[in-house]
């Protein structure tokens, strides 16, 4: 934060990944009038039922100084087609660093834990390629990476806000389409609703 104090220009992000569950209820706390408290329906899976049980989704709680010496936050959510992997976490840092340069920032201080799909050689050298772009075209967002301890959630700002996105979200006694529970996430989180993440299927 004392960085971004004196670079403008430079933004920090805390990225992580969640599963949104179409069936799973989160613990949570509710006001009820006496003798009516409220239930969840645990609900079950129709055998007709075409979506995914749960989605996976990429976050970047994004901060930065304003001209008015004001920090600014944003979290920007991206669901994908499948599970967390290399190849869509690049697109992700590719998709933040777009957005970030469209905001006249030159450099993302990247905060992110040590999941397999972080660690990997494929997304290491991405990011060696990328910074190595941006060097050499003199445009684009650099991305400075910093890893947290070994399990250290707590120490991620981005944890706790998946956890009251989820009590956000739940219906108490309907099942919500894959379609409907992403446009809620998305509308908790203030953001929009964009096309999933996916890995283009090889031509034969």
């Amino acid at each position: 934060m004392r960085l971004m104090e004196s670079h403008s220009e430079w933004a920090l992000g805390f990225e992580d990944e969640t599963w949104w569950s179409r069936f799973s209820m989160p613990n949570l706390h509710a006001w009820a009038d006496d003798g009516q408290p409220l239930r969840l329906v645990e609900q079950s899976v129709p055998n007709d039922d075409p979506d995914q049980k749960a989605l996976a989704c990429y976050g970047l709680l994004v901060r930065w100084m304003t001209d008015q010496g004001q920090f600014h936050e944003e979290t920007w959510l991206r669901f994908v087609d499948g599970r967390p992997l290399s190849q869509l976490t690049t697109a992700f840092l590719e998709y933040s660093c777009e957005k970030l340069e469209a905001l006249g920032k030159k450099a993302l201080l990247l905060i992110w834990d040590n999941a397999s799909w972080h660690l990997s050689a494929q997304v290491q050298e991405w990011i060696c390629q990328h910074n190595q772009r941006v060097k050499l075209d003199s445009e684009g967002v650099r991305i400075l990476e910093c890893r947290l301890p070994t399990k250290s959630p707590w120490l991620n700002p981005i944890e706790p806000k998946w956890i009251h996105g989820k009590r956000k979200v739940v219906e108490a006694d309907g099942l919500l389409t894959a379609q409907e529970l992403a446009q809620r996430v998305c509308d908790a989180f203030g953001c929009y609703y964009e096309d999933h993440l996916s890995i283009p299927e090889k031509v034969a």
